[in-house]
């Protein structure tokens, strides 16, 4: 017999289940677009400046977000880290250090670094002029929930 308090939790756990989907669908869905450099904003950070171009669903990602980041010579945007979801940076101008694997690696304009999913990682400006890069941060369905250590 389905008693009163079976259907409250049942009801509990629908309502909470439909807003963890409702939540990832919070974000809009893109298709094709072209983002003008120069309709793009740059705020000042404490370390530089951000460009944040979109964050948004695709066909096939639950987030796509992208956004240029200018970070001054000697300066980390912020202390090793390791997040779920995975990052790819493209360097389009200086001198930066990736902490991958435990070892600093340096990496100059063209160069390609890849964040994989919860792997401890760092950045650091160890040129002389500012460094700018591209970020492209990605989640799928088979990226893992954030988790807070």
């Amino acid at each position: 017999m389905v008693t009163r308090r079976d259907l409250t939790v049942a009801l509990i756990v629908a309502v909470c289940t439909a807003g963890g989907f409702a939540a990832v669908n919070e974000l809009p869905l893109i298709g094709s677009s072209v983002f003008d450099w120069n309709s793009v904003p740059a705020k000042l950070t404490e370390t530089g400046s951000v460009r944040s171009f979109f964050k948004v669903r695709t066909p096939t990602l639950e987030q796509l977000e992208v956004h240029v980041t200018t970070l001054n010579p000697g300066k980390s945007p912020h202390p090793p880290h390791r997040h779920p979801n995975e990052e790819m940076l493209i360097i389009r101008q200086g001198t930066v250090e990736a902490l991958i694997n435990g070892e600093w690696k340096q990496a100059g304009p063209g160069s390609v670094i890849f964040f994989a999913s919860n792997q401890l990682h760092g950045l650091r400006n160890v040129g002389t002029e500012p460094a700018v890069y591209h970020v492209i941060n990605f989640k799928t369905a088979t990226t893992p929930a954030e988790t807070h250590e």
